[in-house]
């Protein structure tokens, strides 16, 4: 069976959810091949919980540069695996990182590359969610060993017993002259909810929130779901909340089970960063918003009054 290179996505030990789906996604089109580019004794970490999601082999890539300079290794590597394995297709996440190892890799290979995929089916043809949800493309590579991103949380991911062999990968010693060395790092203050891209369950807030102390009701119903919270460009302009945490076009993709807006009027913009939300839940004054288009529920009322009253009756489920 033909192998399918997934690159693992992992920080401090720990793999990114992402990898289980694309580890999923892979199973369809062959067998799946898990690559970790890192530090020595990082693949030993993630040994284990990559083979119940069914990879087949681990290529360990390991050296002291390896963790030192952005994505220029991992592209060196996964371009010598696909000259020497010749696999059916490379899978990665599409993250910030992750788009750009796709599209140098698909130069370096001269391979066709499918970025945003939000499925994948075994003939390797992936779907591609369009204008705010309203189109759904399918497009196949052609050429090459196809290079594929998939948007974290559009598949579903599923368990399955892996051999997970390991085989040790060089890792060619980057040129410092044409790549980006890391020259320090700063921890994630994110605080005790689940990373945003990760996050199964996501409650985002707008403009119409007003305030940036009025995103305590946005936190409130997000830590009674342990959510993740975002929030919309127009609230991250107007100093309501970090940067860090704008889901859309020009901040963070995300797809989570169930999405809640409140407060957002779903601008194109941020339609492009959460359309792909399995349930989206709308909270918004406005009847003519156009978040209620994509909407699977919506609710036309004050969000200081429907988020409080949301959350005291979770947490009367909960007890």
């Amino acid at each position: 069976m033909s192998e399918v290179l997934v690159l693992v996505d992992h920080v401090d030990g720990e793999v990114k959810k992402v990898a289980f789906e694309l580890l999923t996604a892979a199973r369809r089109l062959g067998e799946p091949s898990a690559v970790v580019v890192g530090e020595p004794g990082v693949a030993a970490k993630l040994n284990d919980v990559l083979r119940t999601y069914g990879a087949a082999k681990v290529y360990a890539a390991e050296s002291a540069e390896a963790g030192q300079y952005l994505v220029t290794p991992s592209v060196d590597v996964l371009a010598e695996l696909v000259g020497s394995v010749s696999p059916v297709a490379v899978l990665l996440p599409a993250s910030v990182d992750g788009k750009e190892i796709a599209g140098r890799l698909a130069v370096r290979t001269g391979a066709g590359l499918l970025s945003e995929a939000v499925d994948l089916d075994g003939e390797g043809v992936a779907s591609h969610s369009l204008f705010g949800g309203g189109y759904v493309a399918k497009a196949k590579v052609v050429k090459g060993a196809p290079v594929v991103t998939v948007l974290p949380g559009a598949i579903e991911a599923e368990q399955a017993e892996g051999a997970a062999a390991e085989h040790a990968v060089e890792v060619p010693a980057p040129d410092a002259t044409k790549s980006a060395r890391i020259t320090g790092r700063e921890p994630v203050e994110g605080g005790d909810r689940p990373e945003l891209t990760e996050a199964s369950v996501v409650v985002s807030g707008g403009r119409g929130v007003g305030s940036a102390e009025s995103f305590e009701v946005v936190e409130k119903l997000a830590d009674s779901l342990g959510a993740a919270v975002g929030a919309s460009r127009a609230a991250v302009d107007s100093g309501f909340y970090p940067h860090q945490f704008q889901v859309g076009q020009t901040g963070k993709t995300v797809s989570p089970q169930l999405y809640i807006a409140l407060g957002i009027s779903g601008a194109i913009q941020h339609r492009a960063g959460m359309q792909t939300s399995k349930t989206i839940v709308a909270v918004n004054k406005d009847t003519e918003a156009p978040i209620f288009e994509i909407a699977d529920f919506g609710v036309v009322g004050d969000l200081f009054a429907v988020a409080p009253q949301l959350a005291d009756e979770i947490g009367k489920r909960k007890s």
